[in-house]
C-alpha cells in the first residue's frame, strides 16, 4: 500500500473546510481523519508530538482552551500534561494537521503555504 495524504482535524471546523478546499483545488487525493469520529490514540499523538512538538500542536487560542481551569492550563505546559489534555480533548489540537505521503507534517492552515507544501512533499 502506498502512503497518502492525511488531514487530521474536526469536520465542522471552518479552518478545516478551507484546508480541504485547498487540497481539492490542488487535486490531492487525501484521507480525512476526524478526531471526534475516528478517535485519537496515544500512538498517533506521540508521532505528532515527536515531529512538531506539543507547543505547536496545542491550540491555546480556541474555545476549548478558554474553558479550561487555570490548573489544567498550567499542567499543559509540560509535554506529559499537554499530551494528557490533547487525549482528553482532541478539539484542543491546532487544526488542521496535514501529513504528506513522506510523513512530513504541516500544522495549521495558510492558503499561501499549502501549494508550496504540497509541491515540496507530493
Amino acid at each position: 500500500m502506498t502512503a497518502q495524504w492525511v488531514m487530521y482535524g474536526i469536520k465542522n471546523c471552518d479552518t478545516i473546510k478551507k484546508a480541504r478546499k485547498a487540497l481539492e483545488a490542488a487535486d490531492i487525493d487525501y484521507v480525512f481523519h476526524d478526531y471526534r469520529v475516528d478517535g485519537l490514540d496515544e500512538a498517533l499523538l506521540h508521532t505528532l508530538i515527536e515531529q512538531v512538538g506539543h507547543e505547536v500542536l496545542l491550540n491555546t487560542r480556541g474555545t476549548t482552551w478558554r474553558k479550561l481551569s487555570d490548573e489544567a492550563r498550567h499542567a499543559a505546559q509540560s509535554e506529559s500534561g499537554a499530551r494528557a489534555l490533547m487525549l482528553a480533548h482532541p478539539a484542543i489540537i491546532k487544526r488542521p494537521v496535514l501529513a504528506a505521503p513522506n510523513g512530513t507534517l504541516l500544522v495549521g492552515f495558510d492558503a499561501a503555504r499549502y501549494p508550496t507544501f504540497i509541491q515540496e512533499n507530493d
